[in-house]
Order: C-alpha cells, then structure tokens, then sequence
C-alpha cells in the first residue's frame, strides 16, 4: 500500500516555536521537507540552531531566533521581522511549552504555576495576537496550537499543566470563531504521551515507567513526535480548508476510553 503523499508547502513561510527538540523539531523537519521556508524559535539556542541547520540540509530555507514567548515585545519583533524579511506569514505551530509539575494541588508551588501559565498560555496568546494582526491584513493563514489531552480531561499531579492546555484549547477556539471569515483557520493538536526529551525527563523523575504509560494507550504504545508533525502539516495544509477550531487527538485512544 502507497502511503499517503504529505502535503506540499513549496513557497511558504511557516513559524515553528519551541522548535528545538521534541514535537517542535520534527514538525520543523517535516514543514522543511515538505518545501517551506522555517523560521524556528526557541529559548535553547544550540538545539535551536541544530535544528534549522538539519532543516537548511534538507534544501529548506531556514533560520534560528532566540525568542521568549512569554515577554511581549520579542514576539512583536519576531512576527515583524518575518514580514520584513519575506512579506507574509502563512502558517503558525505555536508549541512552545513546559511541563515540570508532579504534586497535588495543594502541594503545588505558585512560582511553578505562574512559569506554567507565563508560557503555555500567555507564550500561545502572544503568539497568536501577532500572527493574527498579519494574517487578518493577508485574509489568510493558517494556526496550530499545541494542546494536549490533558486540555481534554483532567490529569492528576498535574492540574496547573492541565489548566494551561484547556485554557489552549480555548484560545484556540476562540481565536478561530473571530477569524474565519477573514480567511484564517485556527486549530490545535491534543498529544497523548509521546517520546520526546520531556517525557524522558519525566520517566527519568519517577512518574512512571514507560510500560504503565504505554498500557493507558489503547493503541498500546508511546506516540512519536513525528506522527504528530503529520497532524500538524495537515492542519496547516490546503488540504484542511474546512478544519478550524478544532482539538486533534493524537493520542493513540487515551480519550477514547
């Protein structure tokens, strides 16, 4: 069986935040490989770099900024130095986040839940009030958010990461009621557990083993972050163009059952 041809993006200018590792870097690697031109941004600037430069290698235009998304103004500077450098902005995956929390709630630390929301929510607002000031002037465009199925349903030891993902999925929804008419589509990708640096990290402090993560999937194993690039690529792609505020699950069934 032939798979399936990934869409083409030949010509475009696509934004990749928290592009250095994990979701980010293979959705950066996926976006170049399918023709685009990728701006990648993070706060890891070595891992930043690496990434465009194996995304320049596969004969894409591609370059790393060192962008906070939680502070106002370099996203502001970052959205408009895209524009004077190639003229528009067509597509968005606004991934930058963080995940450090295993307590209760009662036991969690407010510093924690203030760094949490900094850049889980306000990163993905900022990003998205920029993005969306020049593609209403464009009346086109495209944005993914990345959620996750604890934006879906609750997720114990975890609930400040959890509001954060909700609050995403509400942005998302939002955002995309304002501006369809105008030509832009705005939608979010909810993973399940997937094997990136952040899940080692968190198997590495004890929260459990990858066979007890494994087993909450009926699929019956951890997600690749490359499975969710895919998802990523055909929401931003033509071949979406009646896909908007929409939460995809990629989650091998975790919320099915």
């Amino acid at each position: 069986m032939t798979p399936p041809q990934a869409p083409s993006f030949d010509g475009r200018i696509v934004l990749v935040t928290g592009g250095a590792s994990g979701i980010g870097r293979a959705s950066v690697l996926a976006f170049a490989h399918a023709g685009a031109t990728v701006i990648v941004v993070d706060i890891d600037v070595s891992a930043g770099e690496q990434a465009a430069h194996e995304a320049a290698a596969a004969d894409a235009r591609a370059e790393f900024l060192r962008v906070d998304v939680a502070r106002g103004a370099e996203v502001e500077a970052l959205v408009d130095g895209i524009v004077a450098r190639h003229g528009r902005l067509d597509a968005a995956f606004n991934n930058a986040g963080i995940e450090e929390e295993n307590s209760r709630l009662a036991d969690g630390d407010e510093a924690l839940f203030d760094r949490l929301l900094a850049v889980n929510v306000k990163g993905v607002w900022l990003s998205m009030k920029h993005e969306l000031r020049v593609m209403a002037r464009q009346r086109r465009g495209a944005i993914v958010n990345t959620a996750s199925v604890a934006g879906l349903v609750g997720a114990p030891k975890h609930a400040a990461y959890a509001a954060s993902k909700h609050a995403v999925i509400g942005l998302t929804r939002s955002a995309a009621a304002e501006y369809g008419r105008l030509g832009i589509r705005v939608n979010a990708v909810c993973p399940g557990v997937i094997r990136t640096p952040m899940f080692e990290r968190a198997v590495e402090r004890g929260v459990a083993s990858v066979e007890q993560i494994a087993a909450l999937h009926p699929a019956g194993r951890i997600g690749e972050a490359d499975e969710v690039a895919a998802a990523v690529l055909f929401l931003c792609s033509d071949a979406a163009p009646f896909v908007t505020g929409h939460a995809m699950t990629v989650d091998g069934g975790f919320t099915a059952v």
